[in-house]
């Protein structure tokens, strides 16, 4: 089984890290790979939705749903695609008003080795830069919102 692990810490606040995470439906606008998003269900507790890649020719969708800990923790759990397992977690640890550490981890299986050849090259790379596409995303409309762009 394949692993991500993560750690930033950045200069902006869990909650702000947490609703980015949380705003799906706008990954298009800022991750490369993400050809849409289809928004099952959100509420304070869970999101569920269907991700969309879209790399390189390379086209596979696959459903999540969060449990969440407002403005703490996302907990990841399949529903459907093309994994025989992917579970995974986010965490936001308040460091203080303007800053927080962001931990990131991913464990995922594809359901064959067929899938494996195929998807597992680019799953890797997208799952390797999740981080850092939110981390860029946050400095750009966090720091507008600021007017210190």
């Amino acid at each position: 089984m394949a692993q991500v692990r993560k750690t930033v810490i950045i200069n902006h606040s869990a909650c702000s890290m947490y609703a980015l995470v949380d705003d799906v439906i706008r990954y298009p606008e800022f991750l490369p790979w993400c050809g849409g998003v289809d928004l099952i269900q959100k509420n304070e507790v869970s999101t569920m939705a269907t991700l969309h890649i879209d790399y390189h020719g390379l086209q596979q969708k696959f459903t999540t749903e969060n449990h969440k800990t407002y403005p703490n923790a996302m907990e990841i759990q399949l529903k459907d695609g093309p994994f025989k397992h992917l579970d995974g977690a986010w965490r936001f640890v308040e460091l203080n008003e303007e800053a927080c550490k962001v931990e990131f981890v991913l464990n995922y299986e594809f359901a064959n080795a067929f899938l494996e050849r195929i998807i597992a090259p680019v799953f890797s790379h997208i799952a390797n830069t999740f981080v850092d596409g939110f981390v860029a995303r946050a400095d750009e409309i966090y720091k507008i919102k600021q007017g210190q762009k």
